[in-house]
């Protein structure tokens, strides 16, 4: 397969991986970006490997995680509102699964990133630890404290608001 094939059928899959990964479109894209330029310019050692697709994930895993290395480069993002017609049903569903990422968002890198490529790219522990280079019991470990901390954040009841209108 060329990269212009690779990058054709598997760019949507890597910008959507890459929002979960960053809770920000505009970032993931530019880190999809940044990695395709780099697996360009290595092609020939990628296309030859048995899962080219786990070699370009661990390169936007390394990617975003040096991102976040990078305390100067952090930019504060804020909510947008994006007004569409829809259903309650559908609506209630955006709603909870806003509610769900935003707690995904909020966890360690290294919890977020088990927790994306476990239950979104639909990967296990031993293709993780692949993409993460460390062992199948570190994945565990992160995932567990991951979903341990969801549960609580889940449960613990909203602060309270103050303030006028």
């Amino acid at each position: 397969m060329t990269f212009e094939e690779y990058a054709f059928a598997r760019t949507a899959a890597l910008v959507r991986l890459a929002r979960l990964l960053t809770g920000d479109e505009h970032r993931a894209e530019d880190l999809v970006q940044d990695v395709l330029a780099k697996a360009y310019a290595h092609w020939g050692r990628i296309s030859r490997t048995d899962q080219p697709d786990a070699y370009v994930h661990r390169m936007l895993v390394n990617a975003n995680r040096s991102w976040w290395r990078r305390r100067s480069r952090r930019e504060i993002s804020t909510d947008t509102a994006i007004d569409r017609v829809g259903g309650a049903d559908e609506a209630a569903g955006v709603v909870e699964r806003d509610a769900l990422w935003r707690l995904v968002r909020d966890l360690p890198v290294k919890q977020r990133t088990v927790i994306v490529l476990r239950y979104y790219e639909d990967l296990d522990d031993a293709a993780i630890a692949e993409i993460l280079q460390c062992s199948t019991g570190t994945v565990r470990t992160h995932a567990r404290r991951a979903l341990q901390a969801l549960r609580k954040r889940q449960d613990a009841p909203a602060p309270a608001r103050t303030g006028g209108m």
